[in-house]
């Protein structure tokens, strides 16, 4: 697919009609007149942190929903969850199970919201995807780079509604970012920069363990190599090994990195990745990956996105520990996800429009959740549907495999192949620890 202009994408932005259009994954488009509010039944995949903000976006809203499943290899966290549900949601108690092929066998599961740690997420959402289940996939998709089309496939295959947990998509501050661009306030952007400048705590590693009794292990591992069990390659930390997560970069970083794709408008992946990184700070610390990085991406039409990653300062950059710039042909945004931008014009950076304390920490995560329900009931499109998905996670796997090889690679969008680098091409993919294998579409 080729790229478009910033102009040309946010028009389409705009427009209901091509926003239903491009999605392509859905059997059929309802008008307003005929959207439903009916009540759904929701299963949830994995119980953690995240899965909290979830609920909570449900519960705020007061959305027609029952929670009639809770997933969770760690019963522990089951149960932490339930309370939650219980407490300030629903009375009924939701069935529980540590397989999530009991969720997703139960007919009368609308949908599941798929919060697993990286490496479990693309075999459930596929076998989801083919008992019918809509899904709606924690950040990123996908654990690999060819996980990601094949999500693409299975959601076209089955007429499934998959949306990706990028919240910023429909974040107060986004919608408000989107009309300015739209109007083409800073004209056509060229470059896109992303970055994330959280503060981290050193982890020091820790000798192997047993596993606590609430936890399956077997099934927690799933796909993923066989290794004995370790704290700090468990719960939250996870993240930061390569078998289960992708890093600070597909952690944290995926949101802003979304938002630079969303801001360029970009239809396709990058032509040239060059990635560099080190242990500048957390040295000793108990991780497959580096603790800082910055990696560029080259478009075919020459666009830019720029992600840098620091660990050291909570300040990060123009007063945000995350965030992006938009650099147009007549001007630039200051745009972060903690809810403001700052609009500058012409060579002397006239102050333009600002969004200050008014939206600040609203993180879209109700909004977002709420679209995926319509979608579910509706069978409309998502503003993080999976091929918008693939786009941004793209640049988190091209972006982590040219830090390991070369450095610098060139990649062909049309075979989706690494040029005269065959180390790279073994990393688009890896192996699945059996009988925990991708499910075949």
């Amino acid at each position: 697919m080729t790229s478009q202009t910033r102009r040309d994408f946010v028009k389409q932005a705009g427009s209901t009609t091509a926003i239903t259009a491009a999605v392509t994954t859905l059997g059929a488009v309802h008008t307003q007149a005929e959207e439903s509010t009916s009540e759904l039944s929701i299963g949830i995949i994995g119980c953690g942190g995240i899965m909290t903000h979830h609920v909570k976006g449900i519960v705020g809203r007061k959305d027609n929903v029952s929670i009639s499943w809770l997933c969770d290899v760690d019963t522990a966290q089951i149960e932490r969850m339930a309370q939650f549900v219980t407490k300030d949601f629903q009375s009924a108690a939701p069935k529980r199970t540590a397989k999530y092929e009991d969720v997703i066998a139960d007919k009368n599961v609308d949908a599941v919201i798929i919060a697993t740690p990286h490496h479990w997420h693309a075999p459930i959402a596929i076998a989801a995807m083919q008992a019918g289940k809509d899904c709606y996939i924690e950040k990123p998709i996908s654990h690999v780079y060819n996980e990601g089309p094949v999500i693409i496939e299975a959601a076209k295959k089955y007429g499934r509604v998959v949306q990706q947990g990028s919240q910023m998509r429909n974040s107060p501050v986004t919608l408000k970012a989107e009309k300015l661009l739209r109007e083409g306030i800073i004209g056509d952007v060229l470059i896109a920069r992303a970055w994330t400048a959280e503060t981290r705590q050193v982890v020091k590693p820790v000798p192997d363990s047993t596993a606590p009794t609430t936890v399956d292990y077997d099934r927690w591992l799933g796909p993923a190599p066989e290794h004995a069990f370790n704290k700090y390659r468990y719960h939250a930390t996870w993240r930061l090994f390569q078998d289960y997560g992708n890093g600070e970069i597909g952690d944290d970083g995926i949101h802003d990195i979304d938002m630079a794709c969303w801001g360029l408008g970009v239809t396709s992946v990058p032509s040239k990745i060059t990635a560099r990184g080190s242990r500048m700070l957390l040295h000793g610390h108990a991780s497959d990956y580096p603790d800082n990085m910055v990696v560029t991406y080259e478009y075919e039409d020459g666009r830019l996105v720029i992600y840098e990653n620091y660990p050291f300062t909570a300040y990060g950059l123009h007063g945000f520990d995350n965030g992006n710039v938009f650099y147009g042909t007549e001007g630039y945004m200051i745009f972060s996800r903690r809810g403001a931008f700052s609009v500058f014009l012409g060579p002397k950076n006239k102050p333009g429009p600002t969004e200050g304390q008014e939206i600040r920490g609203e993180r879209g995560y109700a909004e977002h959740m709420h679209e995926f329900q319509n979608a579910v009931r509706n069978r409309t499109g998502t503003k993080a549907n999976p091929q918008t998905a693939h786009y941004s996670c793209a640049l988190v796997h091209l972006g982590e495999i040219a830090y390991r090889t070369q450095g610098q690679v060139e990649f062909d969008p049309k075979t989706e192949r690494f040029i005269d680098c065959e180390p790279a091409n073994e990393l688009l993919d890896k192996q699945y620890r059996g009988p925990y294998q991708l499910p075949k579409v």
